[in-house]
């Protein structure tokens, strides 16, 4: 097994240069699967980029020369899920003798050398640090026929430097910072991705009219702590100049963030909001409790009265944004009056959704070392009156969209029974999830475009928009409807008519959509 952890102060790594894959009568094929947030989606984005720059084209079939797991380690059941996925494959590899198998993201940060004692037919380790590293680590791997790992312990690239082959072209993340210099109690992120590192505005402005060239009309810009942005260079309001720049730029129409940290969350910053044309009527903020004692113990630096009364700033200059949050339930010592406190937040907060989740122990975490851990079944019985009451709240605050004309951005993805309904999906400008139909006789849209309508019908979890006649709906055609055309075009080889947008002669778009978000997870 090859090991490589170079100190910070080295700044080098053996598998810093990118090999290409051998030549072979057929390029090997690849496939990235990814587990949890936003940060690994997006670090997925390069993974694929740096394996196709190396020679390798994704998988079309059930199997591929190459499976890499892009890991999370927040979750409780992340490891099950990634050894019971290997072992899965076990037996595949087996039967494909040139097969690989890669591990990168925060578990294998985390697992380091458990990941190739558990499994040792994985070919490839390595960290959130050295996402690069990975065609060079399976070349090296299928050369010496032997195992590699390598983990550094500080940043080797910044992720968003290497090349990337996006999953959309209408809307892409974008990375403005990696890392955290928060001590949560409750969370393992600032050890697997170490302190914050902001990037240059220039770079990430250059990153998003990119992005634009290339058909994309929307972007969400994605941190740890994104409104911390410009803790490395000193500027306390360089995420609200951020903001107001990308107001900026010509052709972005929608531009999202997330998640900030309630603690440094600034006035400039909702005046930026408020403010920005294209800064959506929309904002993920994350509560965790609504218990002050609950919020100290976990070492959140707000307490409920500052968290509330941002959301108060935010729908005074933004009466109509939609707020989401995170909310932790069962964490170590809450008791029913700390847990009653939560519920009560929720009810003041109104939250249009929220992610809700039984808290568990993570080893390396300081709370895994806490007393007074609450037993399954009390954390159980709470998680479920929490989602019941968050549920019952964003139905309410759906049923308030009735009759509101919004614009709706469309997807390629569409709702569970669209073959039974025939309706398309979007998200409105506020991030709620609409499926629509289109009306006899009238256009359909192409994902990217943007359609308006009425919403005629609403649940907990989305809306619904049956215009009754064609006057009731309307289609803007857009650059990013014509990225999408061209993408599809490139797929097969055919031509597409009357595709003039964009900037790279008729390439496909390079940025990738939201995730579908759900609603909660336990």
């Amino acid at each position: 097994m090859s090991l490589t952890i170079p100190s910070p102060a080295s700044g080098t790594s053996t598998s810093a240069s990118i090999e290409a894959a051998p030549a072979a009568a057929e390029p090997r094929t690849y496939q990235v699967r990814t587990f949890g947030c936003q940060m690994n989606v997006h670090d997925s984005e390069r993974m694929a980029g740096m394996l196709e720059g190396a020679g390798y084209v994704p998988a079309s079939g059930e199997h591929a020369d190459v499976v890499v797991f892009n890991t999370c380690a927040v979750r409780e059941n992340a490891d099950n899920k990634l050894y019971g996925n290997l072992g899965m494959l076990a037996p595949v590899k087996a039967a494909n003798p040139g097969m690989q198998i890669a591990v990168g993201g925060c578990l294998a940060q985390k697992d380091r050398e458990t990941i190739l004692k558990k499994a040792p037919w994985v070919d490839a380790v390595f960290g959130t640090h050295n996402v690069g590293a990975l065609p060079a680590l399976l070349d090296r791997a299928r050369h010496n026929n032997e195992a590699q790992l390598e983990i550094l312990e500080s940043l080797d690239v910044f992720p968003s430097t290497l090349p990337t082959k996006r999953d959309s072209v209408y809307s892409g993340w974008v990375s403005i910072s990696v890392g955290c210099n928060n001590t949560c109690t409750f969370c393992i992120v600032p050890a697997l991705r170490g302190k914050e590192k902001d990037r240059r505005p220039g770079d990430i402005l250059a990153e998003i009219q990119a992005l634009v060239d290339d058909g994309a009309i929307e972007v969400t810009l994605l941190g740890q702590n994104v409104n911390s942005y410009g803790v490395e260079f000193g500027d306390r309001q360089a995420f609200s100049k951020l903001l107001r720049a990308c107001g900026e730029i010509e052709g972005l129409e929608r531009v999202r963030f997330t998640s900030p940290h309630p603690a440094a969350f600034t006035d400039d910053v909702i005046d930026a909001m408020a403010e920005t044309p294209n800064v959506m009527p929309q904002l993920h903020m994350p509560l965790q409790s609504g218990s002050d004692k609950v919020l100290k113990d976990m070492k959140r630096s707000y307490r409920s009265t500052k968290f509330l009364g941002i959301l108060d700033k935010v729908r005074e200059r933004i009466p109509h944004a939609a707020i989401s949050t995170d909310i932790i339930v069962g964490f170590p010592g809450e008791t029913e009056e700390d847990f009653q406190a939560t519920l009560d937040v929720v009810e003041k907060s109104r939250f249009a959704t929220a992610f809700t989740f039984q808290y568990s122990k993570r080893p390396g975490t300081p709370a895994a070392d806490l007393p007074d851990q609450l037993p399954k079944a009390v954390v159980q019985e709470r998680f479920e009156r929490l989602t019941a009451l968050q549920d019952r709240i964003a139905a309410e605050e759906n049923s308030r969209q009735l009759g509101r004309r919004v614009e709706v951005m469309v997807t390629a993805q569409s709702g569970r029974k669209a073959e039974e309904t025939h309706r398309l999906s979007g998200r409105s400008q506020d991030q709620r999830l609409v499926h629509f139909s289109v009306p006899e006789g009238s256009e359909k849209p192409r994902p990217g475009d943007l359609v308006t309508v009425t919403i005629t019908e609403a649940a907990a979890f989305h809306l619904v928009a049956d215009p009754a006649s064609a006057a009731e709906y309307t289609l803007r055609r857009s650059r990013a409807g014509d990225a999408w055309d061209r993408s599809q075009a490139d797929s097969c080889g055919a031509p597409v008519p009357g595709s003039s947008s964009g900037t790279n002669g008729g390439k496909g778009g390079v940025s990738l959509g939201m995730p579908a978000l759900p609603v909660r997870s336990s």
